[in-house]
């Protein structure tokens, strides 16, 4: 027979509501309270929780660097454009003029198609003004105007005038729900590990130990945690933040995308390998 007295989910989280916080850090415990009471699911403590840390956040922490932008030129023949935009599979891109400080717009990659349609295609004439916002702007400004305004893409400019980088709505988004992947995303086991341009190596921190492992020789254990984030965070006792540098047994692991509650993707640099006769010098 149910307690007539016992308190509904209604009245159980209007009791834990009462309590006023002060700051941030109070609602945010009243919050953490309210889930371990079940009162809501993990999904919507880790949205209301990105949600609030937004306004904190500043456009640089989450742009994609210069270095890291893939760009067109508006010189460039199509039968080279055409391969880049297949490759990188986005769906914007900017566009610049000799130069990355030259952006002189921004090309849906779905316009492309009417090169097969139009007689005469002219790559500037299909350009979309492009969007510059500073550094500094914080991420919850930034999304309400990529709201009214309906641009999805920004490009990011340094205090001198300069390219710095560029964002997306997806960035911002990923900032509150968390990572967003698509069917373009590389998913598979086998293509979490990826060697780039430098000779290190990207990895995605949900890869399993295992597999990390058998890729790189080493011999991590998977008892405490399954993946190379859960490696990363035991190791240092809290979430690294973008660009943080740690070493773990002769691996070096930098952080390429975190936010404050998760690791994304590092970057691994394996140990060199030893010079043949390294070990045979005599004294």
């Amino acid at each position: 027979m149910d307690n007539p007295s016992r308190p509904g989910i209604l009245e159980r989280l209007s009791s834990l509501l009462l309590r006023k916080p002060d700051d941030r850090e109070q609602l945010l415990e009243i919050l953490r309270t309210g889930y371990e009471r079940n009162l809501m699911d993990a999904d919507a403590l880790t949205i209301i929780e990105g949600a609030l840390a937004v306004s904190d956040t500043r456009v640089t922490d989450v742009m994609v660097p210069r270095a890291q932008m893939d760009v067109i030129d508006v010189d460039d023949p199509m039968d080279e454009i055409i391969p880049v935009v297949i490759e990188a599979a986005h769906s914007r891109f900017p566009v610049v003029d000799g130069e990355r400080d030259k952006v002189l717009g921004v090309l849906l990659a779905k316009d492309l198609l009417r090169v097969h349609t139009e007689t005469s295609f002219d790559l500037r004439d299909w350009l979309r003004p492009a969007v510059f916002i500073p550094e500094s702007k914080r991420l919850n400004v930034l999304l309400r105007e990529f709201r009214v305004s309906r641009n999805h893409m920004a490009i990011v400019v340094n205090e001198y005038g300069g390219v710095a980088g560029l964002v997306t709505i997806e960035d911002v988004l990923e900032q509150i729900v968390g990572d967003i992947e698509d069917e373009y995303d590389f998913d598979e086991a086998h293509d979490n590990i990826r060697l780039d341009s430098t000779g290190r190596y990207r990895v995605k921190a949900r890869t399993e130990i295992e597999n990390f492992n058998d890729a790189f020789s080493t011999t991590f254990s998977d008892e405490e945690f399954d993946t190379v984030g859960g490696l990363v965070l035991r190791h240092l006792g809290r979430v690294p933040k973008r660009n943080e540098v740690v070493d773990i047994d002769g691996m070096r692991f930098q952080v390429l995308r975190a936010d404050s509650r998760r690791l994304y993707t590092l970057l691994v640099s394996p140990p060199p390998k030893p010079q043949p006769g390294a070990d045979d010098k005599t004294a």
